[in-house]
């Protein structure tokens, strides 16, 4: 006798069937741009889940102990009622991990080389602040967080500054800035490491794209009843019975693995389907982030 199947089945198995990409993840999109007081910004939104990273950059004295580096702080906020759980003016323990997680990946990933951010060494460099505001919180919060850090991130223009003969920090005329920002954007895809990122930065008074080492993308699977469920939303992330976020880049390497929730542990099977869930959501980011770049590319500014 076969056995009995329920509606809620035969609506996820035809909801499967005829929209299998929605089934197997959550829709994700890339805006660029939109903050017009920051030198580089990004909202992203994976499902219901909406992440918006600013850049602020700042001259700063080099320091002693790192002479030709700069620095790259992150922070991580989430807005106030951006889900049930958060209230206005309490600190936010979600938030205070996910700054923790961000700024290990980044700084063990080496996806930034502060070389780069060096002016003139030992006197000055730049200051790289990223914040991160949680617009709405419905889960997948690490993969929208880190996708909105690495669009801001690999939008980033900065301006080719020097130091004068009284110490002084001169910034590139408006008009030149923009004459070196098509050479600049060209740099970007050529650059494969930190090594080749440090020889294309383009002289005189011009912008310079921050080159990146490496693109990390993550994503997080959870099992419930036997399934495997990507992008889980903050309603059924209480119900998963394990749950990983698996971060790669674009090479598939893993960067990052950790357990995200859960009181089960998943079999190596499922680890296995959880890093090739992984590795396709690279590559389908990395197609975005790259039609994102050049529709702000050709944008008028």
């Amino acid at each position: 006798m076969a056995a009995a199947v329920s509606s809620a089945e035969l609506q996820a198995d035809s909801f499967k069937r005829l929209y299998p990409d929605q089934y197997l993840a959550k829709p994700t999109s890339i805006g660029l741009g939109v903050v017009s007081t920051a030198d580089a910004s990004a909202l992203v939104k994976v499902g219901s889940t909406a992440a918006l990273a600013g850049i602020k950059c700042e001259v700063m004295p080099a320091s002693a102990d790192t002479p030709e580096e700069g620095r790259l702080a992150l922070q991580v906020e989430l807005a106030p009622l951006c889900s049930a759980d958060t209230r206005p003016g309490r600190p936010s323990e979600a938030a205070a991990v996910l700054t923790e997680q961000l700024s290990s990946l980044l700084e063990g990933a080496g996806v930034v080389d502060r070389r780069q951010l060096c002016i003139d060494p030992g006197k000055a460099a730049w200051a790289v602040y990223v914040d991160v505001y949680v617009l709405d919180a419905d889960g997948s919060l690490h993969d929208a967080c880190l996708l909105a850090v690495l669009a801001a991130l690999s939008s980033l223009r900065l301006h080719a500054v020097a130091v004068d003969d009284t110490g002084r920090i001169q910034k590139a005329p408006a008009d030149a800035a923009a004459a070196g920002a098509a050479g600049a954007q060209r740099q970007q895809g050529a650059a494969d490491g930190a090594a080749t990122a440090l020889q294309q930065q383009p002289q005189g008074h011009q912008r310079r794209p921050l080159l990146l080492a490496c693109h990390p993308v993550s994503l997080t699977c959870g099992l419930y009843r036997d399934r495997l469920l990507v992008d889980p939303t903050a309603e059924e992330e209480p119900l998963l019975e394990a749950a990983m976020t698996t971060t790669v880049d674009e090479s598939g390497d893993i960067l990052g693995f950790y357990k995200a929730g859960g009181s089960a542990t998943l079999s190596r099977e499922r680890m296995l389907e959880c890093i090739e869930a992984a590795k396709q959501r690279s590559r389908e980011v990395r197609g975005l982030l790259q039609q994102a770049l050049e529709a702000a590319a050709a944008a008028p500014s």
